[in-house]
């Protein structure tokens, strides 16, 4: 760093949970990994601590007084000022349909209790870099994993070779590289791909997804699908999983 030039600021962290052993613990060593923290006991204060200085990622649990962390995460993805901010779930639940409902609000992650602090803390750094660095290349491009999408010319490479699309599945493809390594529902999708015509069913993004998938080749494999929810395609190795 030559001299004068600013330091970078710390990344902001909020920590959310009513358990103060939980939260010192994760505020800990958060802090220890070079992240700025603040805390929160309720729904109600995490809301207004956002409003007072948005985080560039939230820990939420899930089970909170008054508003629920389900509740903060809809008010969060509702509100443009912070639709993009990382959300990682904390919680003592651990069927899947509080998992699906998680991921359908717009969670970035989920870890169960209890959890490993240093698995916690990578996945943070994680979200963060890829929330830093989305997939948009020069030239109108989003360029994830092995595959390169062309937004000037409707062109798509997978490693390099043409991969010949329709005017749907290109718009498919561009949806999912546009949120890489976050889930997509199928509801989301039906919005963005078809505007959510009326005659327009779920089914239709299954069939679409799998013809995309066979047009990719193995590179299709990227295109995970997340049960009971819809789809993501796949972002950073520690959240990559077997494809449902």
């Amino acid at each position: 760093m030559t001299l004068g030039e600013a330091t970078p600021s710390p990344q902001r962290i909020l920590v959310v949970d009513d358990e103060p052993d939980i939260t010192g613990l994760v505020a800990y060593h958060l802090a220890k990994a070079g992240y700025r923290v603040t805390t929160a006991t309720s729904g109600t204060e995490a809301l207004s601590s956002v409003r007072t200085e948005r985080p560039d990622l939230v820990l939420l649990d899930l089970m909170l007084p008054g508003l629920s962390g389900y509740d903060v995460l809809a008010d969060l993805r509702r509100r443009e000022e912070t639709k993009d901010v990382g959300v990682i779930l904390l919680t003592a639940r651990k069927e899947e349909p509080d998992r699906i409902k998680g991921l359908s609000l717009g969670a970035d992650d989920y870890l169960a209790k209890p959890f490993s602090p240093q698995e916690l803390v990578l996945r943070v750094g994680a979200i963060l870099r890829r929330l830093a660095s989305p997939p948009v290349a020069a030239g109108g491009r989003l360029a994830a994993g092995p595959v390169v999408l062309d937004q000037a010319t409707h062109d798509v490479a997978v490693d390099g070779r043409a991969v010949e699309l329709t005017a749907t599945e290109f718009k498919l493809l561009r949806a999912l590289l546009e949120r890489e390594g976050r889930v997509q529902s199928r509801g989301h999708l039906l919005q963005a791909v078809w505007q959510a015509q009326p005659d327009i069913q779920t089914r239709t993004v299954d069939m679409h997804v799998q013809r995309l998938r066979v047009k990719l080749g193995r590179a299709g494999e990227w295109i995970e699908t997340v049960r009971g929810v819809g789809y993501r395609f796949r972002g950073p190795p520690l959240r990559r999983g077997k494809r449902s």
